[in-house]
């Protein structure tokens, strides 16, 4: 990491939100920053979110983790939904705050950023995998529950339209489900354990665009808060850990961070 603080820039987009001048200052007074991103970030990009009123996500709820290991019919209304809920965003691109995220970690200044969000738009913005620790799983492709082995998403989508039956494993007949984490399946491990050791090495925590209200992920904050780190919170809504932040930008994302926005 480098030792020098990039410079701070002052915000061009006149919608920028009040204390936009101040975030970018903190961004660029900071040696070692770790970003944690949710859905606000990517609905710029088109991606619906959960909670906003009369999401698509409400008519296409993911089935419970047990369920679809349990039932035949839970898994194919599993991809029933999936496939819904894709064409929704499908040929979304990442946002100005995905561009900015991207370039304080292709700069040097941020190790990785930790996500909500399994869009994948936080590499699609030019990051590597190993860049981006996604808590929830990545709804770009898929996995067998049993065997682990990865399967791709069109061969997936071809044989579903065809067939209506729910993918199975070619290599061990398992179930095969998207490689994002369901409500009520374990959280991964390797994921977690990389956020916590994020979180206790960075000097600045950024959340954007989550409602800090998910479990356990919602820890990492105040894990890092706890350490040390000076904590901002950029988010449309406020959140339960405004009253421990340094610093509450409540706003469009976009706007405030567009003067760090660059081109992958």
């Amino acid at each position: 990491m480098t030792d020098s603080p990039a410079p701070s820039h002052a915000p061009t987009d006149p919608t920028a939100p009040e204390g936009s001048d101040e975030l970018l200052g903190l961004i660029g007074r900071a040696s070692r920053i770790v970003a944690f991103t949710g859905a606000g970030i990517s609905t710029e990009s088109g991606v619906p979110d959960f909670r906003t009123p009369g999401s698509p996500w409400m008519a296409n709820k993911p089935i419970p983790y047990d369920e679809f290991v349990r039932s035949e019919g839970a898994r194919r209304e599993a991809w029933r939904r999936k496939f819904t809920m894709d064409d929704l965003y499908r040929g979304a691109r990442p946002s100005r705050g995905h561009r900015a995220l991207a370039a304080l970690v292709r700069e040097g200044r941020s190790p990785g950023i930790v996500t909500q969000n399994i869009d994948a738009l936080h590499q699609a913005a030019g990051l590597p995998d190993e860049a981006v620790v996604e808590l929830h799983g990545n709804g770009t492709y898929a996995v067998c529950i049993a065997c682990d082995r990865r399967h791709e998403l069109a061969a997936i989508r071809a044989a579903f339209e065809a067939t209506g039956e729910a993918p199975r494993c070619e290599s061990c007949d398992g179930p095969v489900k998207s490689a994002t984490v369901s409500f009520g399946q374990p959280m991964p491990p390797d994921a977690m354990r990389r956020a916590r050791d994020l979180s206790l090495a960075c000097d600045l925590f950024l959340c954007v665009g989550s409602s800090l209200v998910v479990q356990p992920a919602a820890s990492f904050p105040v894990i890092a808060k706890r350490n040390g780190a000076r904590l901002v919170i950029l988010n449309r809504e406020p959140t339960g850990l405004d009253p421990i932040a340094d610093l509450v930008v409540q706003g469009e994302i976009g706007p405030a961070l567009a003067p760090l926005a660059r081109p992958a």
